[in-house]
């Protein structure tokens, strides 16, 4: 296998990982209300809540306010669709990279710099909105984790760019 194709071989695959995550990320925002039930349930039967009390008392808070807000004004939950949707889309702007790296190297770079904003919204929204500096930090790890297979194909771009011969070949799905 040549270079150029081991590359792009390398980029399609992280691609693949970082749009699944991303993915999974964004469908999770659908059935939140389900989710915080069935979380809750799973963390009383392993008994976090003598191992673990802040996160249980975290997960029932969220969960009492998701049930209020579902009972009484379902609507403000059409925000997480939204959301659920926005990372859905994010998603398919991938699919330019991965058919030419190269070109739209421009994609990654602006995942890379999205997966960045994450730590100051959190940093800043958090506290407004009340959210644990603990959970923030969850939140945070979706960025810097985000961040390092969006790197590798940065990375890997810039070495594809850099190889002599034909810019595209081999590039098309």
């Amino acid at each position: 296998m040549s270079d150029r194709a081991a590359l792009l071989k390398g980029i399609r695959r992280w691609l693949v990982f970082f749009v699944v995550c991303l993915v999974l990320s964004g469908v999770t925002a659908f059935p939140l209300v389900h989710e915080l039930r069935w979380t809750e349930s799973v963390l009383r039967a392993l008994g976090a809540p003598d191992l673990l009390p802040g996160l249980t008392g975290w997960i029932a808070r969220v969960r009492d306010g998701l049930d209020a807000v579902d009972a009484k004004y379902p609507f403000v939950l059409y925000g997480t669709d939204w959301l659920a949707f926005a990372h859905l889309v994010i998603a398919v702007a991938f699919y330019g990279p991965f058919c030419d790296p190269v070109r739209n190297i421009w994609v990654i770079e602006f995942g890379m710099l999205a997966c960045a904003g994450i730590v100051p919204l959190a940093l800043v929204c958090g506290p407004v909105r009340g959210i644990p500096f603990w959970w923030s930090l969850i939140d945070m790890s979706f960025g810097v984790l985000g961040v390092i297979p969006l790197y590798v194909v940065r990375a890997k771009i810039k070495r594809l760019e850099s190889l002599p011969g034909p810019r595209v070949a081999g590039s098309t799905p």
